[in-house]
């Protein structure tokens, strides 16, 4: 169960330590600008409906975020945080969700409708919401997705412990009885061309993500059993989903001794999920140092607080090191066995700059029958929409857009 559910008598709580404050920090913190404050009052005079419908006119992923925002900007923001505790802003808002769905279902039907056709590829989080708010203004939109079911990274990145798909399911369901068309298994540039989408649609919008992981480049590297976080990921979801496709042995962790590179929260959806396979152990290693366990005098609320982060995947059992460099990955008959690192310091350069040193008698060796990369992305993965539309990008992979967010093709 996600541990960040409420119950009743804590939901309670959290709704009484509201001071409603009037310069409202916690708004200004969301990257969607939902207002906490305003939610919470509907929430303590008991209008559940009100205070969903509060919450989703400013984000259509409202539950789905209250389940799983990883920063909680909000939260952290939270006036309470800087006098004892701040409010559970994120799970106060799925609780909610969840008490007005129960008494139910609700959807934001166009005011108008005009003529206007639009094209949003790709149906993640950015692709739901921006389908969701062109229909809202009336605009006709249909989603394009490669993958057998929408969601994007929400559905095949997050395990099912973290997010129910159900609570995806229900949302897309909605969105379709709102009258959204979504084109399952369509690759944009090999089974629908440019001009067919151009000719048919008055503009289309790229939502595909920043997809491309960053690697690992050391020796060894080739060898079997080494995964990028999300392919691991994906097929575990694949499998609860009840996808056919052909499995592949080497993602699953039952009996093997595992380690994650790199923090985040994609490394800690790793973590949980490799403990429910049955791995004999997890280990999380990290380039950077563990953060203080408090605010350092130099990071005063309200900054966002750089301090250490701990998860409940992490409560179930895993070790972490930090300060760990990996310099090489040792097999056997082709697949991986160990990883062989080193501790580094960390140390400013007259520049300012950090770089980092190997500790003397810093080496050692790590053993690893799975080793998964979960060290962020650096880029687009849609090579074919990219060259299909001829758009241009830099050298890291962004694709160019100007100031209102066009793209080098009209």
């Amino acid at each position: 169960m996600n541990k960040r559910v409420l119950k009743p008598a804590q939901l309670k709580t959290e709704l009484e330590k509201c001071l409603h404050c009037a310069a409202k920090p916690c708004q200004k913190a969301c990257p969607v600008h939902c207002s906490p404050c305003d939610f919470i009052a509907a929430a303590k005079a008991g209008n559940w409906q009100k205070a969903a419908e509060l919450i989703e006119r400013q984000n259509p992923l409202a539950q789905t975020c209250g389940l799983i925002c990883p920063d909680k900007f909000c939260q952290k923001a939270c006036v309470r945080a800087n006098l004892d505790k701040a409010i559970k802003i994120p799970a106060v808002q799925a609780a909610i969700m969840q008490k007005a769905r129960a008494a139910g279902e609700f959807s934001f039907l166009p005011v108008k409708s005009n003529s206007k056709k639009i094209a949003v590829i790709g149906s993640g989080p950015s692709g739901l919401s921006c389908a969701e708010f062109l229909n809202r203004a009336g605009i006709q939109v249909t989603v394009y997705e490669s993958a057998e079911h929408a969601g994007g990274f929400m559905r095949y990145g997050i395990p099912d412990f973290r997010l129910p798909k159900s609570v995806i399911e229900r949302r897309i369901a909605l969105m379709r009885q709102e009258g959204i068309r979504f084109e399952m298994n369509v690759c944009v540039g090999k089974d629908v061309s440019p001009e067919y989408l151009l000719r048919h649609h008055n503009a289309i919008v790229l939502c595909c993500g920043s997809r491309k992981p960053r690697d690992l480049k050391v020796p060894g590297r080739d060898l079997s059993g080494i995964h990028f976080a999300v392919d691991y990921l994906t097929q575990q979801n694949r499998i609860n989903g009840g996808a056919m496709f052909e499995y592949d042995e080497t993602k699953n962790a039952k009996g093997k001794h595992v380690v994650v590179v790199g923090g985040g929260d994609t490394g800690a959806n790793c973590i949980g999920t490799a403990i429910r396979q049955g791995a004999l152990d997890v280990t999380q290693i990290e380039i950077m140092p563990k953060a203080p366990d408090t605010r350092a005098s130099n990071n005063p609320w309200p900054e966002w607080p750089r301090i250490f982060k701990e998860t409940p995947a992490h409560q179930e059992g895993c070790k972490r090191q930090w300060n760990v460099n990996t310099l090489e990955a040792i097999g056997e008959n082709g697949k991986v066995k160990a990883l062989r690192c080193t501790e580094i310091e960390w140390k400013r350069g007259e520049d300012g700059r950090m770089f980092n040193v190997p500790k003397p008698d810093g080496n050692f060796i790590l053993p690893a029958d799975l080793v998964l990369l979960a060290m962020g992305f650096v880029g687009h993965d849609i090579p074919d929409i990219v060259n299909a539309f001829k758009l241009r990008a830099d050298e890291r992979g962004r694709i160019f857009r100007d100031e209102s967010g066009m793209t080098s093709v009209k």
